[in-house]
């Protein structure tokens, strides 16, 4: 693995570390083997362990927790939030148009890309709270959406 030459008290040694596993080495000192256990100090790690907060989704339906309504409570509606931070490039809808899942409602610019922000329910468009050229931050409501 790797040789060394140790002089002690003027005598000469010739070194060859043969394998070194956790805190095992065995060493070759002048022909002879030798297994030596080192002593081995526990550090901690300099770099710093992040911790990340969990992430919540950026619209109101979340698919891996199911939600129920009452029977006489109306579907679909909800907002539809911005994904991340941008500006806005144009808009598809207007208030009273009705929109299916899936269906185009803005173009956002974000990053030096456009990304088309999709309808996530179904419904009637309510409100409008964007119009071309506005800046938005991520989570900020771009559509709303009722039944």
């Amino acid at each position: 693995m790797r040789n060394f030459k140790f002089t002690i008290n003027g005598n000469n040694y010739d070194v060859e570390i043969l394998s070194f596993e956790d805190n095992i080495a065995e060493l070759e000192v002048n022909g002879t083997r030798y297994r030596v256990e080192l002593e081995k100090k526990v550090q901690t790690p300099k770099t710093p362990k992040l911790v990340r907060s969990i992430a919540a989704p950026s619209t109101d339906i979340d698919v891996s927790t199911k939600k129920t309504s009452k029977p006489a409570e109306r579907k679909g509606a909800g907002s539809v939030k911005s994904p991340l931070p941008g500006v806005i490039l144009s808009v598809y809808v207007k208030e009273g148009d009705t929109v299916k899942i899936g269906d185009k409602l803005l173009t956002l610019e974000a990053m030096k890309m456009e990304n088309n922000v999709n309808a996530d329910k179904e419904g009637k468009i309510t409100a409008v709270k964007v119009k071309p050229g506005d800046s938005v931050l991520e989570g900020d409501v771009l559509v709303e959406i009722g039944s």
